[in-house]
């Protein structure tokens, strides 16, 4: 395998058939030149990979969030979601741009143009970011099925917990098997990723379902406060310092560094190339922001109609976990039906992160250690993360996923800087860096993001690591008694 083959393409784009890709691009061509709606109404029927994304992200860290923001803000934080992935939505495009024009697989782009260290240490971020979310994947999915086991009527015996660990390990084989054979379906053929594509999005669409239905019986019994729900969208308000750190919480859980080493991986996988740009933009907005959206908001309005202002006394941020907010929503629908619901819909988001956490351990490891790609390999480096299944009995609060997104945010601006500087080389994209007042408002978007990555990092860094250390230090003084201090 020469250089040039070895940095282009993958395997399995090999297997899309030629002919039906020429046809693609020629059709993408010719809805260019069509009206609005016919062109819209096209590229629907070829949306993919970003719902991969959607997936990645709409799981429990998305899903801790959206909880907590709804539970102890209100409406009040309407607003961060939308704007959290909005600038996700931009640096997305910006990598589909780079991908799409020279066809090359992001590492050795990052490799070649910037540095080796900063590809390895990308990678490296992907990996350890991806297996920590992992178990925070499972430890959602193990509380959603032992609360369904409650509501069925199974409980523990006396002091020992051995139904609830079969019950939770049960659950949690029961998935990994299922996005086993899922995902190393996606590592062959075409007709695996077409079919793996269309069990994500049919996934997250029952998903944003059952939230749905929860939102909708709010609104018949006059519970959901329309005009709070537009203020908190509109309003942009910080309703006090405790909701900072929420929100960076939600704006790390909206894209991830792994997130953004996967996505470039996607488009290639599926053999799409410059003409597919255009797609590519529309994908990530009908695929990736809208599901988004819509689903962390239905979260928080569920969460403000029926859990603010009744929280009972000592619950907080840090012990406030998701069987708390389907166990309060069991009067919503009837008896425990509503309870039922928001289980299935946090095991839902669980199952479909998981298996785009193990797509994207597949690629990622192959990369880092220069391995071609075969399937043998990627199948074995799917099954990295499969380490989180001890998630399911991890007695965690809801705010360890948020912790761990804000975590993975602090490794965002390497990144998002690599990203800015290559969609800007015009020695290697040529005329695709874009003109005009165009690539102004771009890069200007691209320009907040990065810094608004870096602030984050900072206020992360200070609050987990040097405020910490200060107590630590501080702790022996506090401790002395008051006539010798």
């Amino acid at each position: 395998m020469n250089e040039e083959k070895k940095s282009s393409g993958l395997p399995m784009a090999g297997k899309w058939d030629p002919d039906k890709i020429q046809a693609e691009e020629a059709h993408l061509q010719e809805l260019e030149t069509k009206p609005f709606g016919q062109k819209i109404k096209g590229y629907f029927k070829l949306t993919g990979p970003a719902w991969m994304q959607s997936a990645m992200t709409l799981g429990a860290g998305s899903a801790a969030a959206s909880v907590v923001a709804g539970a102890f803000f209100g409406y009040q934080l309407l607003w961060v979601q939308p704007i959290a992935m909005f600038l996700g939505i931009f640096m997305m495009a910006a990598l589909s741009n780079i991908t799409l024009t020279k066809g090359e697989r992001g590492y050795e782009v990052v490799k070649r143009e910037l540095h080796p260290s900063i590809a390895f240490f990308w990678a490296l971020a992907t990996v350890v970011s991806t297996v920590i979310w992992h178990f925070g994947q499972y430890a959602l999915l193990g509380g959603a099925f032992w609360d369904i086991a409650n509501v069925a009527g199974i409980h523990n015996s006396g002091e020992s917990k051995a139904v609830e660990t079969v019950v939770r390990f049960a659950g949690g084989f029961l998935i990994l098997g299922i996005n086993i054979a899922l995902t190393w379906n996606y590592g062959g053929k075409s007709k695996g990723i077409k079919f793996y594509e269309g069990f994500l999005r049919w996934m997250i669409r029952l998903v944003m379902a059952s939230f749905l239905i929860v939102v909708i019986v709010q609104a018949v019994k006059l519970q959901v406060d329309w005009l709070g729900v537009f203020k908190g969208f509109f309003a942009f308000s910080i309703p006090g310092k405790d909701s900072v750190t929420t929100i960076l919480g939600a704006i790390g859980a909206a894209v991830g560094i792994n997130m953004t080493f996967l996505y470039p991986y996607s488009i290639l996988a599926k053999g799409w190339g410059k003409h597919h740009k255009g797609l590519a933009r529309f994908d990530l907005v009908m695929s990736l922001f809208v599901p988004y959206i819509i689903l962390t908001s239905l979260i928080i309005i569920g969460m403000a109609a029926t859990v603010h202002g009744n929280l009972a006394e000592g619950v907080t941020q840090a012990n406030f976990k998701p069987i708390d907010a389907a166990q309060a929503l069991a009067g919503v629908l009837g008896g425990p039906l509503g309870r039922i619901v928001f289980d299935l819909g946090f095991a839902g988001m669980a199952c479909g992160a998981i298996s785009a956490h193990m797509v994207c351990c597949g690629f990622t490891v192959c990369e880092m250690f220069g391995l071609e790609y075969t399937p043998k390999r990627y199948r074995m480096f799917t099954l990295v993360p499969a380490i989180g299944i001890l998630g399911v009995m991890i007695k965690s609060p809801i705010w360890l996923p948020v912790i761990a997104s804000a975590l993975a945010f602090t490794m965002l601006p390497i990144a998002y800087v690599s990203f800015f500087i290559l969609n800007n080389k015009r020695s290697y994209l040529g005329d695709a860096v874009g003109s005009g007042w165009k690539r102004i408002a771009v890069n200007v978007v691209l320009g907040i993001a990065v810094i608004l990555s870096f602030v984050g990092a900072g206020i992360k860094i200070k609050g987990g690591v040097i405020d910490k250390i200060k107590g630590m230090a501080a702790k022996p003084a506090a401790e002395q008694p008051a006539e010798q201090k």
